[in-house]
């Protein structure tokens, strides 16, 4: 990597504490699992066809894309789990930029075993982390094309 591309790579880290790639990686699976909704066939039968195609958009805990992004934010260091539930809340306009050191103590204060789950329950997650993402002066048009 070139000297200029790891100083930026370095002061994004300083200030987003979890790198852009991570973080843009979580906002498209988690618009996948956004789209999904409740159980709407509780007597499924035993394969796709036979449902109409119904149950590939139900919201559950055996779905590929929640298995997915609950192991990615598990497999995240502690510091990174704790800055991007704060990187939430900024985008969901709990705290804007200037609060950040606040929104910062507080993840750290309520860190647990569950950031994965909880931030799964977060209606509009990748949104929310895409607008956290804007306030930092970054997207992730910069890093990939997510779309």
């Amino acid at each position: 990597m070139a000297l200029s591309q790891q100083t930026k790579a370095d002061t994004e880290l300083l200030e987003l504490g979890i790198s852009t790639d991570a973080v843009c990686y979580i906002i498209v699976n988690a618009r996948q699992f956004d789209v999904k909704e409740g159980t709407t066939d509780p007597n499924s039968g035993s394969d796709a066809p036979d449902d109409g195609y119904r149950d590939v958009l139900e919201d559950n805990p055996k779905d590929p894309v929640y298995r997915l992004l609950t192991d990615f934010i598990s497999g995240l260091d502690v510091e990174e789990q704790i800055n991007l539930v704060a990187l939430a809340w900024l985008g969901r306009g709990t705290y804007d930029k200037s609060e950040w050191s606040e929104a910062l103590k507080l993840a750290r204060q309520e860190h647990n075993n569950r950031t994965a789950q909880y931030l799964l329950g977060l209606p509009m997650l990748g949104d929310f982390l895409e607008e956290g993402l804007s306030q930092f002066g970054r997207s992730c048009s910069d890093e990939t094309d997510t779309r």
